[in-house]
Order: structure tokens, then sequence, then C-alpha cells
């Protein structure tokens, strides 16, 4: 249960190691014990999180700055159900293919929930549960994937720096710069990081 002593973000965004079950995706996959990840952890492996006002996101100020600072120029909003998305069942499955994409994803949840799923430095998945008021940016080149929870909806705004590219490349794509620029940034750093702890333990 959220406090009010707590990060405000975590009201509408969680995160934890998921188990290895091929139980239905829209499950939580929690591990046992549960293993939980903190949103300080997800920065590091480049995904950035806010809480925002669903209710009133089209004078938000904050989400104005977000996009101001951020570039982002284009918007649009997506219905997610089995009654809103054409071509339902196949689109949810592609949704779960692990894809990167070589430009950020942001998605801002204005209503219902979903999961979405990120590789982290040693390729264990974090399952990021995004619900309404939470928004999340995905770095380009990071493999993730997305999913319905058992409510089996979400509304989303998207945002997009200049025209959307919607392309995802599913894994394995190591070759794109996006994917290479990634790991610069966020992988090999990580190990150079623990290899300089190690070092100093050691001197």
């Amino acid at each position: 249960m959220w406090l009010p002593d707590q990060d405000p973000r975590e009201e509408v965004l969680e995160a934890w190691y998921m188990d290895d079950s091929n139980e239905d995706q829209r499950l939580p996959h929690h591990k046992e014990p549960k293993d939980f990840v903190s949103l300080d952890q997800l920065a590091e492996i480049g995904v950035l999180s806010w809480r925002l006002d669903a209710d009133n996101h089209e004078t938000d100020p904050e989400l104005k700055k977000i996009c101001e600072e951020r570039g982002y120029t284009y918007m649009d909003v997506v219905d997610i159900c089995p009654e809103k998305l054409p071509n339902y069942e196949e689109k949810i499955k592609n949704f779960f293919e692990e894809h990167l994409h070589t430009d950020e994803e942001i998605r801002f949840c204005v209503a219902g929930s979903g999961y979405f799923d990120v590789r982290d430095h040693n390729d264990a998945w974090i399952r990021v549960w995004v619900k309404k008021g939470g928004m999340i940016i995905l770095p380009a080149g990071i493999y993730h994937r997305f999913t319905l929870d058992e409510s089996n909806y979400i509304k989303a705004l998207r945002l997009f720096v200049g025209e959307p590219v919607w392309t995802p490349y599913n894994r394995p794509h190591d070759h794109l710069p996006a994917r290479e620029q990634y790991i610069k940034a966020f992988v090999e750093k990580d190990v150079d990081v623990a290899n300089q702890a190690v070092d100093i333990a050691a001197a």
C-alpha cells in the first residue's frame, strides 16, 4: 500500500522481477518470494517514470514541461481492449514479442493499466505495472514487450519526437545503432562501475 511519505510515483507504478512461468501473460508473474524493483533501479537501465494528472492531461503543466524539455511534438491516444482495438488478438500477440525501437517509447496511462516488461543489465525480465496516472519512457534500444493485465484495458497517450515511428525490431537486432548506443550508455556503464568497485576493494 502506498503511504504519504513515499515517492508519489509508487502509487501508479510498480516493478518486480518476473518468474519463469508460462502461465497467462496477463498474470502478475511474481517470483516467490516477491522481488520488487525500485523506480531508481529502473532509471539505472534508462527507464524513466512520472506520476501525472490523468484526468486533466490536456492542460497538465507538468506534462507540457516534459514535452517541451524532451522535444515531444506529436501525441495520440490508443485504447487497447478487445472491443476497441481492431485485430485485437493478433496485435496483443505482436506487442508481447520481445523487440526494440530506434526511438524512445513514451506511454502515459490515462485509464486502465498494463504491463511493460524490460530486460535488465543481466537480461532478466522486469515487469513494470503502469496504472492510471503513470508515465514511462523506455529508451531507444532497450529490449521490451507489452501486455494487458487481467483488467484487459488500457488507454494511453503515445508521444513522439516529430512524426511517429512504429517499427518494432524483434530480437535479435543487436547490430542496430540504437541497440549499440543503449549498451554503451546503460549496460557497459554498469559493468565499468562494478569493475571499479572490485578494483577499489582489491587495492
